[in-house]
């Protein structure tokens, strides 16, 4: 399926659900990728941070990617980052003899300088092959690689097969800004960019030249009709949109706990069975869980979807 330098709309990040004793519910996974295609989504991206692929064995990751690439009607991206280049080698392959539309990679934590970035990069393209369309993650927050502007826009030139950048750099809209005036310019080539941070930045990246969102916010139907609205140039209704979902998606930004939220949310809208995580990872205490539910029924009285 489709997945490219065009590409735009709404690719969420999957959840992974879990039994709650820490088992795989794959029938929970063929419920999401239904709910997130149902919701409009274009795309969908599995084994992401928010998927939890770092606490996944290999074998329950192959079997992820080849249930979701078999059901899905829409591209699916796969996270393949890796320690080491065979396992990541390995899953890009299976993902893609799978179905899978192309893999997504982010840099190895110890990287440091931009030569050390781009040679890491050149290895990774190599071990997936340089014919697999990939998505080039940049969440500097999380994974403590800087990308500059500079230094994407030589791994783009060096990497044809690179056809997408997860922009989730903190702040970011004026690094999206900077790259769309290098393509506006005839310096860059064409790639979509899809933007993250759960959408805290989602009123006005559109704006600054974003082709669509790819995060993991609980409400993917409301990520949608919000590019939908910037789409159609519906300026006002996109930002009242956005602030009614705002203090939802502020919560979701608290450290250590934002998965939490996300899959207690999705457990409360009936979508997974279970808002386990599997160990390490905290729980949501009582209070937070009402905390949560407060918000959902003061966005209810704006957006009828919370009301869960």
């Amino acid at each position: 399926m489709s997945f490219g330098v065009d590409t735009k709309g709404v690719y969420p990040i999957a959840a992974t659900p879990f039994h709650p004793d820490g088992r795989l519910d794959l029938d929970g996974v063929d419920r999401l990728t239904d709910f997130y295609q149902e919701a409009g989504a274009t795309g969908m991206t599995i084994l992401g941070i928010m998927g939890e692929a770092q606490k996944l064995e290999p074998e329950e990751a192959r079997a992820i990617a080849r249930r979701v690439a078999a059901r899905s009607r829409v591209p699916v991206v796969v996270g393949v980052s890796a320690p080491g280049f065979a396992a990541m080698r390995s899953l890009a392959r299976d993902a893609m003899d799978a179905g899978a539309a192309g893999v997504m990679i982010a840099p190895a934590p110890h990287l440091r300088s931009d030569e050390q970035i781009a040679a890491w990069f050149a290895q990774a393209v190599e071990a997936v092959g340089p014919d697999v369309p990939w998505a080039l993650q940049d969440y500097p927050l999380t994974l403590t690689v800087i990308l500059s502007v500079p230094l994407i826009a030589r791994i783009m030139t060096e990497h044809p097969s690179c056809v997408m950048l997860k922009a989730e750099d903190w702040p970011g809209l004026e690094k999206l800004s900077a790259l769309r005036r290098r393509q506006a310019a005839g310096e860059l080539r064409p790639f979509s960019i899809l933007t993250a941070n759960g959408g805290l930045f989602l009123d006005f990246e559109p704006e600054r030249g974003s082709d669509g969102a790819m995060t993991g916010y609980a409400f993917p139907d409301m990520l949608v009709e919000l590019i939908d609205l910037h789409a159609r140039g519906q300026r006002d209704a996109a930002h009242d949109l956005f602030d009614a979902h705002l203090p939802l998606i502020r919560y979701e930004q608290q450290p250590a706990v934002g998965l939490s939220v996300r899959k207690y949310v999705l457990m409360r809208r009936g979508i997974i069975a279970s808002d386990v995580q599997r160990k390490p990872g905290p729980a949501l205490t009582g209070t937070g869980r009402q905390e949560v539910d407060y918000l959902l029924r003061r966005l209810a009285r704006h957006d009828r979807r919370a009301a869960v």
